[in-house]
């Protein structure tokens, strides 16, 4: 795997502001309160010629409302034993703190390089100042503004100096199939990823709410590179009462657009409501490949069964009826492995392209079998179709008029498509584009 390079601190010097412009996009929610962060958030970073990962990490010495302190110390702890070169970031505009002190001394005893980087150095006079950080005996300070990009490239260049040498073969540095784990808070998102990963990679707590960021974490598993993207739960728009739920709720939408396969994790103790169908038709919208992964059915299985349990799901979600089902126990860890095996098959069902001819044979079957209304005496007709893409596969049909195609004939064209073709569980996008035919010139 790659190096990991972690950033630590006390909170609200501005770690996940550095982090964002060192990856150059915002990845980690950055807010003026303290503890925003508390998962480890991690993204590739790519450097003259060398390729690390990036931590960033929750504040050291935060007292969280959720009781959940101890969490985000165990996460540090663990970002810092994994961690090849750690930057400790401090700021300037406070001096020297007794906190630092002390995460000075803890740093000290670590038998690897760490970086001490003065955050919020916007102005020549705060950069003058970084001098009484030698106090803390790591070594020569640099002046940094993660908010104004000041010496931020200087930092890179010191981070891949500290770096160990690289060895044995080369890394693969892509993200691999990216999976996006969904659904309203206390699901079960965060017990998942951590079964996959084989360590507890992100906090897990009673406390709904707990996970804040979209959290990636880069795997092997079986030998292929995959992204799990861990998001927070989600709440009716009436609930999102501040800046801070509102960009969890974003960094949740945005992760379902750029995953590859969402699964939507749904918990069985409870009804399917509101805010689960909702998720289901994002998902569905941006023709996303999904997984319905129907979670703590350790809870349920004694007074029902999965047959019983399938009708239901598919009458509550009826616009993924076609998406598969798959009854989970994170916390058991049953089935979690054959979600992902599902979350690969769905993937490579998105990348299929069909034939034209027999795409064309199959959509003329539909108006044989099954018409459409006929409109003011204009007889519905398709001339032509075509897959012009995949992921999702895309099928342009060009016919006389579209409006003749009404909704629910389009839902049975897609239908038979899914029949005829090698791609049954995932969504497929169809365009309907107009086109005159000799009779109407």
């Amino acid at each position: 795997m790659l190096p990991v390079v972690a950033i630590v601190g006390r909170p609200n010097v501005g770690k996940s502001t550095l982090f964002n412009t060192m990856a150059g996009r915002k990845i980690s929610i950055v807010e003026e309160i303290a503890g925003v962060t508390r998962d480890r958030v991690t993204t590739p970073i790519e450097w003259e010629d060398r390729t690390f990962e990036l931590m960033d990490t929750g504040g050291i010495g935060m007292v969280d409302v959720a009781d959940i302190a101890g969490h985000v110390r165990e996460q540090i702890d663990i970002a810092l034993s994994e961690a090849d070169v750690i930057v400790f970031l401090v700021d300037v505009r406070d001096g020297v703190t007794a906190l630092d002190k002390r995460v000075a001394g803890e740093l000290r005893r670590l038998d690897r390089p760490v970086l001490l980087a003065a955050n919020k150095a916007e102005t020549q006079a705060l950069e003058l100042s970084v001098g009484e950080f030698h106090a803390l005996g790591l070594g020569e300070p640099l002046a940094v503004s993660g908010q104004n990009r000041v010496n931020t490239r200087e930092l890179l260049d010191r981070i891949v100096a500290a770096l160990p040498e690289p060895t044995g073969s080369p890394l693969e540095t892509g993200e691999g199939l990216k999976i996006a784990l969904v659904g309203r808070r206390n699901a079960g998102k965060s017990t998942f990823l951590n079964q996959v990963a084989g360590t507890d990679r992100v906090i897990v707590s009673e406390h709904p709410g707990t996970t804040r960021d979209s959290v990636d974490v880069r795997l092997a598993v079986e030998g292929k590179i995959i992204t799990l993207i861990d998001t927070a739960g989600t709440q009716r728009r009436a609930k999102i009462s501040g800046t801070l739920e509102f960009l969890s709720q974003h960094r949740t939408e945005r992760s379902v657009r750029r995953a590859d396969v969402v699964l939507l994790l749904l918990d069985l103790s409870i009804d399917v409501g509101e805010l689960d169908k909702k998720l289901a038709n994002y998902s569905l919208t941006h023709f996303k490949p999904t997984i319905i992964v129907a979670n703590k059915w350790d809870l349920v299985r004694d007074r029902t069964t999965t047959g019983e349990f399938t009708e239901y799901l598919k009458d509550k979600l009826p616009g993924l009826h076609f998406a598969p089902i798959v009854f989970t126990s994170t916390l058991e860890g049953l089935q979690v492995s054959e979600c992902l095996e599902l979350a690969q098959e769905l993937a490579t069902q998105s990348r299929i392209r069909v034939g034209t001819g027999e795409l064309n044979r199959i959509l003329r079957e539909c108006l044989e079998i099954r018409s459409p209304r006929v409109k003011k005496s204009r007889v519905p007709k398709i001339f032509y179709a075509s897959q012009v893409s995949t992921e999702p596969p895309t099928v342009v049909i060009f016919v006389n008029d579209p409006r003749s195609f009404n909704p629910s004939y389009r839902r049975y064209m897609e239908g038979r498509i899914r029949e005829a073709f090698p791609f049954p569980e995932i969504p497929i996008r169809m365009l309907f584009r107009s086109r005159r035919s000799s009779e109407d010139k």
